[in-house]
């Protein structure tokens, strides 16, 4: 049951959060902060950020409590039972009836990728979620400022890289010219 809802936590974290999988493993208690409308991430560095100047990331409340990153995240939360050090760790195999506790061990950058192939299968990496946060944003009219602002990229050229939209019949502009 533990490792279930850990899955899913760490899929909609990084899904919703449009985080690398190094932002994800990096991740303390301490860079969290939880408002009325969403949590805020605060990341010290990233790939595209290696200076060190805090940048935030927004995941925000969703009505149906079951699909809601920030609840599953509470409830991860309560389940680790402490305020300080990694945020996703592993979680060692108890021994038959009992049931298994986080360690403090910092999961790694391989681990959660197979935790994403294991819940979406192994076409999908920890990647993919990242791009389909560009994509579906894209698909429900965010701009690239938008998106820039949640990814971090910095270029408009990056979230066209990311974007997965190349069904020549479901995403052709030819469908609006009104003839």
């Amino acid at each position: 049951m533990v490792a279930g809802a850990f899955g899913s936590t760490t899929t909609a974290c990084a899904s919703y959060g449009a985080f690398r999988r190094s932002e994800l493993v990096d991740l303390n208690l301490e860079q969290l902060e939880f408002t009325e409308q969403a949590l805020l991430v605060h990341l010290a560095k990233s790939k595209a950020n290696q200076y060190g100047a805090v940048e935030d990331k927004a995941i925000f409340y969703v009505p149906n409590a079951d699909f809601c990153p920030v609840r599953c995240l509470r409830a991860w939360l309560h389940l680790l039972g402490r305020t300080t050090g990694p945020l996703f760790v592993k979680i060692p195999r108890a021994a038959p009836g009992q049931m298994a506790t986080p360690s403090d061990k910092r999961l790694s950058g391989i681990s959660i990728n197979k935790l994403v192939q294991k819940r979406l299968g192994p076409d999908y990496s920890a990647h993919s979620l990242r791009v389909s946060f560009v994509t579906v944003a894209l698909l429900n009219g965010q701009s690239h400022k938008a998106i820039k602002n949640q990814t971090k990229q910095k270029t408009d050229a990056m979230i066209e890289r990311y974007t997965q939209l190349n069904n020549v019949v479901s995403y052709n502009a030819a469908q609006s010219l009104g003839l």
